[in-house]
């Protein structure tokens, strides 16, 4: 690779992104050990005018001349940029989601998990379009090769997931850094992995540090005003804590199930920020069962959760299935096992898909209106039924800069 990084320098190296301050040791980069809110942002969206881009600790000072602006981030640091991102690729759903609703879905370059990466939602939101080419190109953008290919100006990728997940060195991320574009995102998902051992986002925070980075914060703000209104309505409708169902999250791919991999609701990664806003109880609170991560791999059969018993199950990894497709296969399997037909909530009918693992601020909006009616269709209605819970329109225009 040493000869392909000669090859390469002259003609990628990005003059107008560069990173503040110099690589350190651990695999990060200078300023990831702080909580990354100092930053400073363009003053115009370059693609929409209207847009501004205040930012909210540390302002730089910008003339015709230096228009650059700093965005601080963790694990990354400190990135400058001399000018918003024009194209860009993913690692996940959740950051191309925020992209999307920031008005750059046509900078979509690549991602590196297409499989996770639902877009049939934006169906629903009149004028919002994904292209399709750079997903079925580039559907799992992973090796160095496919960044020099690719020649993205910004990579929305954790570089730790990198380094973890498929076998980097942080001579490969540093690479990446300097002669393509820098990366830009945190593996904010779930909170069990050993090796993330410095600060997490939430969803908000997260999409507030890619909105910076675009040049795009109205949209972000306006998203934000839409989003605390929508949960604050929903969260006064709430049943007592005590008339609500336990629940169990779990992973499950297959259409018949027979082991189950737990998930803890109480698990502050924005994967379950619906259950969490919707004040969903944790059916294994309690017990000694552990979170799936990484390291740990562990596995329900149907004795083990009978002996939990959840009012509800909510299997993830059935996202390309209809809600009637669900029922009739995965739950109608469940509903014909000898132990499995024995659970309450398949008893009650009350087994569902689990959502989304990756999930950014548009996803989200359409997954808690599910997750209300899956939990309490008494209130909201049944999770079949075509009642909006958030106005679809609304959303649109704020992805196409109608603020």
């Amino acid at each position: 690779m040493a000869d392909d990084l000669g090859e390469h320098e002259a003609s990628t190296r990005r003059d107008y992104v560069k990173y503040g301050g110099a690589v350190i040791g651990g695999g990060l980069f200078a300023g990831c050990a702080g909580d990354g809110g100092s930053e400073s942002r363009p003053t115009t969206d370059s693609a929409t005018a209207t847009d501004s881009a205040t930012a909210t600790d540390t302002e730089a000072e910008t003339t015709a001349e230096d228009s650059s602006y700093s965005v601080e981030m963790a694990p990354v640091g400190e990135v400058t940029f001399e000018s918003p991102p024009e194209t860009w690729a993913a690692y996940d759903g959740g950051y191309a989601d925020m992209a999307v609703a920031l008005g750059r879905a046509d900078g979509l370059a690549g991602i590196g998990y297409a499989k996770r990466y639902y877009r049939s939602i934006y169906d629903e939101l009149p004028g919002v379009d994904v292209p399709e080419e750079p997903l079925e190109k580039f559907p799992e953008v992973r090796t160095k090769e496919e960044f020099y290919e690719l020649d993205c100006d910004v990579h929305l990728y954790d570089p730790q997931m990198l380094v973890n997940w498929f076998d980097w060195a942080q001579s490969d991320v540093e690479e990446i850094s300097e002669n393509v574009a820098p990366f830009f995102a945190n593996l904010i998902f779930r909170r069990s992995d050993e090796w993330h051992d410095y600060r997490y986002y939430t969803l908000y925070e997260a999409f507030e540090k890619v909105a910076a980075m675009f040049g795009t914060r109205d949209r972000y703000e306006a998203f934000t005003a839409l989003h605390d209104e929508f949960i604050a309505g929903v969260q006064a409708e709430l049943p007592l804590e005590e008339e609500r169902p336990r629940v169990f999250l779990t992973y499950e791919g297959t259409d018949e199930p027979s082991t189950f991999s737990p998930y803890r609701l109480k698990d502050k990664g924005t994967s379950k920020k619906q259950w969490r806003d919707l004040g969903a109880k944790d059916a294994l609170e309690g017990t000694d069962i552990e979170n799936l991560s990484t390291t740990n791999r562990g596995e329900l059969d149907y004795e083990n959760l009978l002996e939990v018993d959840p009012d509800v199950i909510l299997v993830r990894g059935q996202e390309r299935k209809s809600a009637e497709e669900f029922r009739d296969v995965v739950l109608g399997y469940m509903q014909d096992h000898s132990v499995g037909s024995e659970l309450t909530a398949v008893r009650n009918e009350r087994v569902y898909r689990g959502g989304y693992l990756n999930q950014g601020p548009i996803q989200n909006l359409f997954l808690t209106e599910r997750a209300a009616k899956q939990l309490y269709p008494d209130i909201f209605g049944e999770v079949t039924g075509d009642e909006e819970l958030f106005d679809r329109q609304r959303v649109a225009d704020i992805v196409k800069g109608d603020i």
